[in-house]
Order: C-alpha cells, then structure tokens, then sequence
C-alpha cells in the first residue's frame, strides 16, 4: 500500500528533489505547506496534493485527518534551518516518522534533546545523508579503509551566490548556521563519514562569503576551503592523496536512493549528525588560529 507523505517547505530549493523521490518509491503526497505561494512545481508530480500557507492549518489539516482515522507515514523536512527541530516534533507529535533536510539541528545541544524526544515516541527522524549513497564515496571508503598511513587532501566547495543570498534567512546565521553549515555541511559530513568521529579544525580565513582553514584527524589532515563569493568558479571537490572527487557534477539525483533506503528500513539515524554538526559550530563561532577539539 502506498505511503503518505506531508511536506513542509515546498517553496525552496531542494524540494523538487524530495518531490521527485516520493514519486519514485510509490508514494503519494496528500498535503504540502509553506509561507510562499510560488509552488507550481507540485502539478507535475503531485496535483491533488492540498496546499497551505500557514503551518497552523497545515497542521490542523493533518491531526483532523489523523482524528478522521487516515494515515500519515513521513512528514518531509525542507524548510529553514532554524525551523528543522520544531517541524521534527510536530512529526514525532503526530505519529509519523520524519525524513529531514540537512542540518537536522544547528547545534548538538539541540540534537541531544531531539534524541531523547526521539527515544520516547514510537517513530523515527531520519537525516538526508545522500552523498554517503554514491557509489565513489561507497569505492572511496573503502580504499581508505585499506591505507595504513595517515593522509592528506583538501576539500574545496565554491558556491556562488548573488546579492539576492544577502536578503534571505540563509544569511541570517542564527537561522542558517552560516555557509560553514547550510552550505558546507554536505562535504563535512563526508568527512565525518570517511575518517570518523575524532577531529581538530582549525580557521584561518573566516569572513560571511568566505571560509578557510584544516581538519586534521587521527589518520588525515584536510584543508578546506568554502566560498559563495559570486566571482568565485563553482567548485565541489574532495582530494584525499591521488584520488579525486568532484562533486559539481552527477551528485544532484540522489535523493531517491535516500528514500528507498529508509523505507527498507536502512535509513541513517540523528547519532550519524554529530560529527559533522560539531565541525559545523566550530567553524561557526571559533576564532581564527585557534584550534578546536571535536570527540563526536
């Protein structure tokens, strides 16, 4: 039988993808909320989906279906940053499991709670963690796990953005986390993914456009480089000795991997976030030449 899904933040940009990956796994969308109208995409893909603008009728829409003795499986999580938490316990609160949007929180402090919210209810939040899914990461993984020295790399990721990047909440780094997280977080996750949970990171160059500095863990130091200055060449690499990464191209399609896993069953868990949320508030409130300590 088919699964029902909700989604919060229809309006932003990565929603097509998750669109497109509830379509794929057989999935039907019943019901769609955000502040912004500009949402005609859905017709493509889901045309009876019903449609709010304001989260208190989206949400009475969904505990009236519930109380009507309907079915919410998943509630998706594409919204702002900052609103993630809050829209992970309206799912646990009506019964259905979450599937969210990186970051799932901006800080660990958060993540303990939605952990322990988590562990009192019946159902699941699970974080997108696409990049972990495509096969070169999978290929590199293993090669790494292989090498028996310590190795070296650097991870450059130039995302530029227009004036416009200036006006919206992702400038706002209590809404986003700055561009360490609500742009860099798909990179350092991988790290935390490859070389595990122990890391000192240390800034060097730390302006809002731009972002430099190393990651060192017990076997490898990493130099990075994060970037959204609208002259900067769009860049997304991940070097690790000879081998090389290049995420600018053929990484954009793997949400419906992400959502088959889950719905086996296999989806990552809040714990996989740690690591790289701690990378992440670091870099947000370190101070240039200080190195900081992360046991995630």
């Amino acid at each position: 039988m088919p699964k029902n899904f909700v989604l919060l933040g229809l309006a932003g940009y990565v929603a097509p993808k998750h669109l497109k990956a509830i379509k794929e796994v057989g999935g039907n969308l019943i019901a769609a909320c955000d502040p912004h109208d500009s949402v005609g995409v859905i017709d493509s893909y889901f045309p009876e989906c019903q449609f709010f603008t304001e989260f208190e009728r989206f949400s009475r829409h969904c505990e009236e279906l519930i109380y009507d003795g309907g079915k919410i499986d998943y509630v998706v999580i594409c919204s702002p940053n900052y609103l993630h938490m809050a829209h992970c316990m309206f799912a646990l609160r009506i019964g259905a499991d979450a599937i969210c949007e990186k970051p799932v929180v901006l800080n660990t402090r958060n993540l303990d709670k939605l952990i322990a919210m988590e562990k009192t209810s019946k159902n699941k939040i699970y974080p997108i963690l696409q990049t972990r899914l495509h096969p070169k990461i999978i290929e590199l993984k293993k090669w790494y796990a292989c090498i028996d020295k310590p190795v070296k790399g650097r991870l450059v990721y130039n995302a530029p953005r227009g004036d416009w990047y200036k006006y919206s909440w992702k400038w706002d780094i209590k809404k986003s986390g700055g561009i360490g997280t609500n742009i860099g977080i798909h990179l350092i996750d991988l790290l935390a993914y490859m070389f595990g949970k122990d890391w000192r990171s240390l800034l060097i160059v730390k302006d809002p456009d731009l972002i430099e500095g190393t990651f060192s863990a017990p076997f490898a130091v990493i130099d990075f480089s994060l970037s959204i200055h609208r002259n900067s060449p769009q860049k997304r690499i991940l070097q690790i000795e000879d081998k090389e990464i290049d995420f600018t191209k053929g990484f954009a399609d793997l949400h419906p991997a992400s959502y088959k896993a889950i719905l086996a069953g296999n989806g990552f868990n809040l714990a996989d976030t740690r690591t790289s949320i701690l990378l992440c508030e670091n870099i947000r409130y370190g101070i240039p030449g200080t190195a900081f300590r992360v046991c995630g």
